[in-house]
């Protein structure tokens, strides 16, 4: 009988080939996604997507969606009881697991292993130190699309926020950028792909400057 869990689901490329993977692992039934949504903006948080968005794209990949709501500047404390609080409510539903699309940051790994290990659920990351190269090809490479929403402007410049997340991008990254982003370096929004019923119609909006740091670039719905 497959093991039940749950995604933590950003939205973006990484999590998207983390579900990915153990959709194709007969191991795994998904219930449902998990995503992080600052409230003040009713946006993914760190992404910057608005909120609509996430909720087309879950539905086109074919799942239920569980949102965490948080103010911004959430304290970690107050962070890791909410997301404690919804871990707990579906041990109901016997999910002992969670899906994570970390990759290599051991600090990263090792906070999530230690906050759920306090009510008994374990971590499960199927991309974990696999090679980024290769990852970010294979994410094109199986015809996923998507588009940088966010970069952090201290390590990318701001003219590759709104850029399609393809071979010419990764060729354009300077030599010092991980592929993937895993450092933070960039953020993404997925809208197309094998595991998509259909694509999330959207038109490039807005870009803006934030905290003299994050350059986002607006993705606005199309109804």
């Amino acid at each position: 009988m497959p093991e039940k869990v749950i995604v933590a689901w950003s939205g973006g490329k990484d999590s998207a080939l983390a579900l990915y993977e153990v959709l194709h692992i007969k191991r795994y039934e998904v219930l449902k996604l998990l995503t992080t949504v600052t409230q003040d903006y009713d946006r993914i948080s760190i992404h910057g997507v608005r909120r609509v968005l996430l909720e087309q794209q879950v539905e086109a990949l074919g799942f239920s969606l569980e949102h965490m709501l948080v103010p911004k500047g959430i304290s970690d404390a107050e962070y890791e009881r909410k997301m404690l609080q919804i871990f707990t409510r579906q041990l109901a539903s016997g999910v002992f697991s969670v899906v994570f699309g970390d990759i290599f940051l051991e600090d990263v790994r090792k906070y999530r292993e230690q906050m759920l290990a306090k009510i008994g659920v374990r971590g499960i990351f199927p991309l974990w130190k696999r090679n980024t190269h290769e990852l970010a090809s294979e994410f094109v490479d199986l015809g996923f699309k998507a588009v940088i929403t966010c970069v952090d402007t201290h390590s990318l410049g701001e003219e590759f926020a709104g850029r399609e997340f393809d071979k010419q991008f990764l060729a354009d990254l300077p030599a010092n950028i991980d592929p993937c982003g895993e450092n933070g370096e960039f953020h993404s929004f997925v809208y197309d792909g094998p595991i998509f019923g259909k694509p999330i119609l959207f038109t490039r909006g807005e870009v803006v400057l934030r905290e003299n740091r994050f350059c986002y670039c607006d993705l606005v719905p199309i109804s």
